[in-house]
């Protein structure tokens, strides 16, 4: 694989930035202080050339003795239908984001999973007998699933979505079950103890809140009559995508305030902040959602992680990464359909570009210290109108995670920089460097406050003092080894 460029003079506020190295981009004037742009939408002038679109994956082969076997037969049987299932179920899950260890054995365990009494460690879902679930029956496998409770009889923590995974139907539980006792190499690897301290790690607690807190399990029924397409759609996001676990906002006590669209508008409403990030919402909303997106714009953004108004960053790359690439058109075509019919729980207005804030910049006369910084540091790649050079170098004029209250994540960004996932649409992940060691606390804050104002954002403004703790926390972005 190539090796990413590092872009020192770059700021961008998301996660990271398009494989320009594999797609070269669109030339704009010379200058970088370009001509006000038109009215939005935002960067439509300067897109990259067209990529070819990700062919929908079949079901991803379980592993290579299983593709072997079927290609030496010419057919596959029942039973490796069923695993070809259960492995393309695995991929929608993203099972292995959570249960995979940097550097380890698939599904092998041993990551650690942040929550606010401590570490957890995910567990081996391999089918190792001593260290895994090799001598679980299917009604082990289900039980958990569907309630939390494992083989040995005690409650896990939410961390693992049993509430949406309590929705799967019994033909895919079925599949899933096949392809981690059929499929998956075993491996011998240690399951880690959790560093939560005494009397927090007791287990008997989690026992209640699961009692409270979880739904009745039951297998996603839709409504008689229900458009077929945005069932599934519903099906997936609910259910096995678990999109709620992130984007859902959650009460003092861990529980997701909505598990479903129930008429009350919290489901996937956002505003909490997971792994560090503030987590947007997945609603059809202005100020921060996805309203004025096509249901190819959203389609795209799932499979690559990047459309002509925002990428993603955090632990949605490795979504993307992981899981949505694989999936196939239908499947994505689904998800969009549901996401975008979701009515909005917030009433703002529509964002609309303002060129004061370009032209000021064109002029030579930036305003104030952040706008400065911003011409110094960053518009060489998303230029000083804040349109950016289309899916590369994204838009930040108008771009939904700068229309909210909460500026976490452009600090983060900022401060530890960052990358775009890698598919197989899009394979060189070009990288941004952090700025950490070369902006103080004032310095960022001044230009997150800049762009989350500028060019008609509607975001709010930060201080020294919120960058300083955000700063506690951040980790210079790696390059993505070859």
């Amino acid at each position: 694989m190539m090796k990413p460029l590092i872009l020192i003079p770059s700021l961008l506020l998301t996660a990271a930035l398009a494989g320009a190295a594999a797609f070269p981009l669109a030339l704009a004037e010379p200058s970088l202080s370009v001509p006000i742009p038109p009215q939005p939408p935002v960067g439509a002038r300067l897109l990259n050339r067209e990529i070819k679109p990700l062919r929908p994956h079949a079901t991803p082969a379980a592993d290579t003795a299983l593709a072997q076997r079927i290609a030496a037969q010419g057919s596959a049987s029942a039973e490796d239908q069923q695993i070809l299932r259960g492995a393309y179920l695995a991929r929608a899950g993203d099972c292995v984001a959570c249960h995979t260890s940097k550097g380890g054995a698939p599904f092998a365990g041993g990551l650690a999973l942040a929550s606010p009494i401590g570490a957890i460690y995910s567990t081996n879902i391999t089918p190792d007998k001593q260290h895994g679930i090799g001598d679980w029956s299917y009604e082990d496998f289900a039980r958990l699933m569907r309630t939390g409770v494992t083989k040995a009889g005690y409650t896990v923590y939410p961390a693992m979505p049993y509430p949406s995974y309590s929705r799967l139907t019994d033909e895919d539980m079925q599949a899933l079950y096949a392809y981690f006792s059929k499929a998956v190499p075993p491996s011998a690897q240690e399951n880690r103890a959790n560093d939560i301290p005494w009397p927090l790690s007791m287990r008997w607690p989690l026992a209640l809140w699961r009692k409270v807190f979880a739904p009745t399990p039951a297998p996603y029924t839709p409504a008689a009559g229900s458009d077929q397409e945005l069932a599934r759609g519903a099906y997936l996001v609910e259910g096995l995508g678990h999109c709620g676990s992130c984007h859902s906002p959650r009460a003092v006590t861990m529980q997701e305030k909505a598990l479903k669209e129930d008429g009350g508008r919290l489901f996937l409403s956002g505003g909490q902040v997971v792994d560090g990030w503030s987590v947007p919402s997945l609603r059809n909303e202005h100020g921060g959602g996805i309203a004025g997106w096509s249901q190819a714009d959203l389609v795209e953004f799932l499979r690559t992680g990047r459309n002509q108004y925002t990428a993603s960053f955090g632990a949605m790359n490795d979504v993307i990464e992981d899981s949505m690439q694989y999936m196939s058109d239908a499947d994505l075509n689904a998800m969009a359909r549901y996401l975008l019919s979701l009515p909005p729980r917030q009433q703002a207005a529509p964002y609309r570009y303002d060129p004061a804030t370009a032209q000021a910049a064109y002029d030579g006369r930036p305003d104030g210290p952040g706008a400065r910084i911003y011409l110094d540091r960053c518009a060489a790649c998303h230029r000083s109108n804040g349109t950016g050079y289309g899916k590369a170098f994204p838009a930040l004029a108008g771009n939904p995670v700068l229309q909210t209250s909460d500026a976490t994540s452009a600090i983060r960004i900022i401060l530890q920089g960052g990358r775009q996932p890698s598919t197989a649409s899009a394979t060189a992940g070009l990288v941004m460097a952090p700025y950490a060691q070369l902006l103080d606390d004032q310095q960022v804050a001044e230009v997150t406050s800049y762009i989350q104002t500028a060019w008609g954002n509607r975001g709010a403004t930060t201080t020294a003092a919120e960058v300083a703790k955000v700063r506690k926390t951040a980790v210079p972005v790696a390059e993505r080894a070859p």
